[in-house]
């Protein structure tokens, strides 16, 4: 079964930009002083620095760029469907 296509650009769509605007990754990387290799590895490891700065050079928003990514979500220890569910069973028993 293929996985559902998520909205927003993939990698090849943010190169090429990038390239149209006559800018690679690692030159972005060193232009904004940060280690070029962690701009190669922005595909599988987040990193909100550099996920804005491409951004931020693309002039579209950063959850636009990477909506797989953002809204940014918390874990919480305990959600309130689990709550209400544990509440439940307790009063059954």
């Amino acid at each position: 079964m293929a996985k559902p296509k998520k909205a927003g650009p993939d990698r090849h769509d943010i190169l090429a930009e990038l390239r149209r605007r006559e800018m690679t990754l690692t030159a972005l990387a060193k232009l904004h002083g940060r280690n070029p290799a962690s701009f190669r590895h922005i595909w599988t490891r987040p990193n909100a620095i550099n996920e804005a700065i491409i951004a931020e050079f693309l002039g579209r928003p950063v959850e636009e760029i990477f909506p797989d990514r953002y809204p940014k979500k918390t874990t919480r220890i305990l959600s309130h469907e689990y709550l209400a569910e544990s509440t439940a069973r307790r009063e059954a028993a």
